[in-house]
């Protein structure tokens, strides 16, 4: 089909731009392990509920052994470590410069795939990496970064840190998500068979699940999680995030990497800053500068490279 992983890809972008500003809201109540604890929970209820209406059965089918190990391993190193620092790094230092580092992930995702499966971009897809990135930097550089906005978090903030702990979190959050996409995609298409994006995502997500919630038993934190449910703020903005994170984002993504090269479907994601400016003008009234404007049409730019050539 025509362009399916590259609208994909840009519907993924789209969908996170919502995630972070949900998730970023809850994080600041609640605690991003929290968050990501909840996400996920909620997350595979949709998925299940979606699975049985579509299939009538609860457990993926087709999936074997092998895809379950390499499905797993991406969920628990994209879902469960790199969102995990992700979603700590964006309370702790603000949605701009998370989605600064963020950029790097498609060129960690285009070098591991390159390694790993054995891709090969042409010379006009690294241009159009290249100017995509370059776009989404110039957005986001925008604004002076405030150093001090950690201590807007209380003294007891579990994600209150220093803006170096931040800028490592983002780091490992990046290459979390660079790693996690091409496990993915080698378990969708590279493990004894092929596996729909639907039935992958949610073999991710109930993998992830577990492992998140045996260490939060291991850490004697379910009450408090339980507790931090009781926030009805903080649960509303949960479950409007998973809908349109783990659900529908996760679910769009691993369909752009079924249809094209994991590092231009990861450029593609990686829009997310471009995606969200419309949304903080409607939601926090912010004015768009000429020079968001520009770092928006460059993007484009580069997008239209990957999608023409």
């Amino acid at each position: 089909m025509l362009y399916v992983g590259e609208l994909a890809g840009l519907a993924t972008a789209l969908l996170w731009a919502f995630t972070a500003m949900f998730f970023s809201q809850a994080g600041r109540l609640i605690g991003s392990f929290t968050v990501n604890k909840i996400r996920l929970l909620l997350a595979v209820f949709l998925y299940a509920g979606f699975l049985l209406v579509a299939t009538g059965s609860l457990y993926p089918s087709g999936v074997n052994e092998q895809q379950w190990f390499w499905l797993g391993l991406s969920g628990i190193v994209g879902l469960v470590i790199g969102d995990g620092c992700g979603f700590k790094a964006l309370v702790m230092i603000g949605p701009r410069l998370t989605m600064l580092i963020y950029a790097c992930s498609p060129i960690m995702t285009t070098i591991i795939a390159w390694i790993f499966l054995g891709e090969q971009l042409s010379f006009v897809d690294v241009i159009g990496i290249a100017i995509t990135i370059g776009g989404i930097s110039w957005v986001v550089l925008e604004r002076r970064f405030d150093h001090n906005s950690h201590f807007n978090l209380s003294h007891d903030h579990p994600d209150r840190g220093s803006l170096m702990k931040g800028v490592l979190l983002g780091l490992v959050a990046a290459l979390g998500q660079a790693s996690g996409l091409v496990l993915a995609k080698h378990g969708m298409l590279h493990a004894g068979g092929t596996v729909e994006p639907l039935q992958a995502a949610y073999v991710r997500m109930v993998v992830s699940l577990l492992v998140l919630w045996a260490i939060t038993a291991l850490r004697g934190q379910i009450p408090n999680t339980l507790r931090a449910m009781k926030n009805r703020r903080a649960l509303s903005l949960c479950a409007a995030g998973a809908t349109v994170g783990p659900f529908l984002g996760v679910w769009m993504s691993l369909v752009a990497i079924k249809y094209i090269a994991a590092g231009l479907a990861a450029t593609l994601n990686s829009t997310t800053p471009v995606m969200i400016l419309p949304l903080v003008v409607l939601w926090y009234k912010e004015r768009i500068t000429w020079r968001a404007t520009l770092g928006a049409i460059v993007t484009v730019c580069g997008v239209a490279l990957i999608f023409l050539y």
